[in-house]
Parts: C-alpha cells; sequence; structure tokens
C-alpha cells in the first residue's frame, strides 16, 4: 500500500480527501503545518507528499525547498488556488512533480498520484509523465473546455469525419491533431493543408499528385497530399477557401476512395481519414452557392467547435503560464509569473486573436520583463485601450440601459452592421447580442 503524506489545514476537506484515498487503497498521514511535515518526513519514507500551498507556518514553496536540500526524492504534488497557478509553476522549476489548482477534482488528482507512482517506478530515469513533452496547448477546466474534450475522446475512435469551426487562433489544428493521436490511426501518417495557400491551378497537383511534365515545375513524379496521408489523417485547413472545382474533384475522391494524378491515366486507391477546419460560417456559405452541400455534409458526419478565449476566461491564467513557461524556455529568462493586475486585465480583454494573441503577449512581455513579474506597464497598448473601453461601458450599462442602447448601435454602425465585429468590439458573443438588440427593439 502506497504512503502519502497529505500537508492540509483546512480540517473538513483533509478529512473528505482522506476518506476517498483511503477508499483507494493509500495509506495517508495527515499534518496541517510544514513543521509538521518536516517531522514525519524524518521519522520514515512516503511514496508522494500532497501539499497545500498556503499553511500557517511556511508555505508549501519552503517545504519543497526544504526537501530538496535533504535530498528527499519522494514526489511533490502542490495544491493551489488557481490564482496562485503562477506560484505553482514556480514551485516545478524547484523539482515538484505537478500540481493541481482548487476546488480539487478527485479523478485528475488520482491520475497525477498514479502518474507521479508511475515515474518513480521506470527504470533509468524514464517517465511516462506527459509534463515533459513540450505541447503547443492545455485543455483547460471550464465548462466549455470539459465538453470539447468529452467530444474528442467520443469521435476519436470511430472513422467518422470531422468539421472542427472556430475563430482564428483557437487551436484547431492541436484538436485534429489531438484526434489523430487518439485514433487507431495514430501511428498513420498525419498532413495538414491549408487550402487558402493553394493556387488554384496547382490545387488539383497538390492533392492528387502529378507526373513529370504535366504541370508547371513538375520536374518529376509527384506524390499528392491523399497519397502522404495514405492510412493516416488528412487535415483540410480553411476548407472554406478551396477553389469551386477543386471541391467538385475531392468530393468524387471521398466518395470514391480513388485518386488520379494530374496527366495519369491510372487510378490509385486511397483510405484517408478527412478532418476539416473552418473560421467561416460554411452554412451561409452554401447560401451563397460558395460551397457545395454535399461535401459540406460528406465532411461534416460530426463537427466539434472550439470554443474562442472570451468564453473561457476562467482558462486564461492557466494559459498564459504555459505560454510563459515555453517563453522562459526560448528567450532564457526566468520570470515568475503575472501582478494582480496584469491578471485582471487579461480577464478583461476581448482577445480577437485567441489563444495565438494570447501567446504573443506574453511572449513579448517575457522579452521586456526585468523583474519576477509581469507587470500591467509591459502589456500592448491595445490591451489597456481595451480595458479601459470595456470599464466605462460596464458601469454605465450598470447604472443606465439607455447608455448600452446608444452603445450598441453606435459600434452597429461603426462596424458596418457587422454583427460578429460588433459583438467582438462590446466583448459578448453574438447571441448575447442578438438578445440585447431585441431587448433595446434595434432592428437591421
Amino acid at each position: 500500500m502506497k504512503q502519502i503524506l497529505l500537508v492540509e489545514d483546512d480540517i473538513t476537506f483533509s478529512i473528505i480527501l482522506k476518506t476517498w484515498l483511503s477508499k483507494r487503497n493509500f495509506a495517508i498521514d495527515h499534518v496541517s503545518t510544514i513543521s509538521d511535515a518536516k517531522k514525519r518526513m524524518e521519522g520514515g519514507p512516503y511514496d508522494i507528499i500532497l501539499s497545500d500551498l498556503r499553511l500557517p507556518d511556511e508555505d508549501g514553496i519552503a517545504l519543497l525547498k526544504w526537501m530538496k536540500s535533504r535530498d528527499f526524492e519522494a514526489p511533490f504534488i502542490m495544491m493551489t488556488s488557481y490564482a496562485e497557478v503562477q506560484i505553482a509553476v514556480q514551485s516545478m522549476k524547484l523539482g515538484a512533480f505537478d500540481f493541481i489548482a482548487k476546488p480539487i477534482n478527485p479523478e485528475e488528482l488520482l491520475k497525477k498520484i498514479n502518474e507521479a507512482l508511475n515515474q518513480e517506478a521506470k527504470p533509468n530515469g524514464t517517465s511516462s509523465n506527459n509534463k515533459n513533452v513540450k505541447l503547443d496547448y492545455i485543455e483547460g477546466t471550464c465548462e466549455a473546455a470539459q465538453k470539447l474534450q468529452e467530444y474528442v475522446r467520443l469521435v476519436a475512435p470511430t472513422a467518422m469525419s470531422i468539421l472542427i469551426v472556430g475563430e482564428s487562433g483557437t487551436g484547431k489544428e492541436y484538436i485534429a491533431r489531438l484526434i489523430h493521436q487518439k485514433s487507431d490511426r495514430g501511428n498513420a501518417p498525419f498532413v495538414a493543408v491549408d487550402c487558402g495557400a493553394i493556387p488554384t491551378e496547382l490545387a488539383a497537383s497538390e492533392f492528387f499528385g502529378c507526373k513529370k511534365g504535366s504541370v508547371a515545375n513538375a520536374v518529376t513524379d509527384k506524390q499528392g497530399h491523399f497519397m502522404e496521408a495514405n492510412g493516416g489523417t488528412l487535415f483540410l485547413d480553411e476548407i472554406a477557401n478551396l477553389p469551386y472545382e477543386i471541391q467538385v474533384q475531392l468530393l468524387r475522391v471521398l466518395q470514391d476512395k480513388k485518386i488520379k494524378p494530374v496527366g495519369s491515366n491510372d487510378e490509385f486507391s486511397v483510405d484517408v481519414r478527412i478532418i476539416a477546419a473552418s473560421n467561416e460560417n460554411i452554412p451561409h456559405l452554401l447560401d451563397t452557392h460558395h460551397f457545395r452541400e454535399d461535401l459540406y455534409h460528406r465532411i461534416n458526419e460530426f463537427s466539434i467547435r472550439v470554443p474562442n478565449l472570451r468564453e473561457r476566461k476562467e482558462d486564461i491564467m492557466l494559459f498564459a503560464d504555459h505560454f510563459l513557461n515555453d517563453a522562459n524556455e526560448e528567450l532564457g529568462k526566468e520570470v515568475i509569473g503575472f501582478d494582480k493586475e496584469c491578471m485582471d486585465m487579461f480577464r478583461k480583454y476581448a482577445w480577437p486573436g485567441n489563444l495565438r494573441e494570447l501567446k504573443n503577449v506574453v511572449k513579448r512581455a517575457t522579452l521586456l520583463a526585468k523583474e519576477d513579474f509581469i507587470t500591467a506597464d509591459l502589456l500592448p497598448a491595445e490591451l489597456k485601450v481595451e480595458n479601459e473601453f470595456s470599464d466605462a461601458l460596464e458601469s454605465s450599462a450598470l447604472r443606465d440601459h439607455d447608455y448600452e442602447k446608444k452603445k450598441i448601435i453606435k459600434v452597429l454602425k461603426e462596424c458596418n452592421h457587422n454583427k460578429s465585429q460588433a459583438a467582438l468590439k462590446l466583448q459578448i458573443d453574438r447571441k448575447t447580442l442578438y438578445n440585447k438588440m431585441k431587448q433595446y427593439g434595434i432592428f437591421e
């Protein structure tokens, strides 16, 4: 039976956690101060240390430093609030195995404990822990993020074609790669194609291949994207940008599962799973005949919407800390985290560029930072302007609905009545904008 030392001063929470872990065959010793934790650790070995950050005498960082000075090698998992995530990141730099944010998800905690135990059991220092693998994206913990991950888990093992929709910068390609990795094609090729970057005259040869001399600059036979992805997954990014004539050829390939290279009389069978992505409203393109309806239904056996950053504000600091780690590593810096004013500005800002914009902002601020924490004065001017606008709109709207109505009308005019742009500028989603327009009798 594995032995866990729980360092936590919240007695009620400690009893609940101790009972839950005991039922899963762990032996739990509980202390409520750092000094008592040190005494227990000197008295006998533990398989895992599970410690709160804030404790009556010292904090969990102090315990971690003490363990390091005494060469205690038990995996250390830090429990923090969301507001303390940047400090938890610091703890990992000091050697903590991982951290988990409160309120604790018991299953997530159990997963981390088992990962820590598996790491300890691996020979030659190898590890099964994914935190050592550099990721461009993290899941997040909000309801929208959890729903997204549930969809990925359900659809990945199937053979269904998938359409991923979402704003630019939300991580659509990451979701496609995740689906591929979790499918039975995970060890086969994953080929990503930017449909908007292919010239119309070369699109057929790019997708289906070509014979030498059949198109300009074809000095040898060329293998197209379908053959490159054969047995695996072909990711068609921004599929709405495909020329209409290529849509016709693509539909035929998806139906027949055969390709004919340009300039060739031979057909070749292909086994490719299609995952497409778009930031366009494809149903609207159907109405305007810019996208084939039969192709839309062929690629849309299952659709996944990736939420934008405005819809997952509780996850913003998790992503920011993740990007800070990447920036520190790339730039050779040791910035610990963000000050309170900076975090407040992050949460209020609309993030029109989503995760891509957040990553760039954090990287820039990390480069400029001269102290341990990133401060608000290091952020780009647009964040400061949008925060001032947001504060003014929020306070005025609370006092005066007439002001809000006038503001919505004004912004709609400024955006040429483009409701998506207006909602973005007002820092609300389209559904909320429509509801407010209906509430105030604003008709377009």
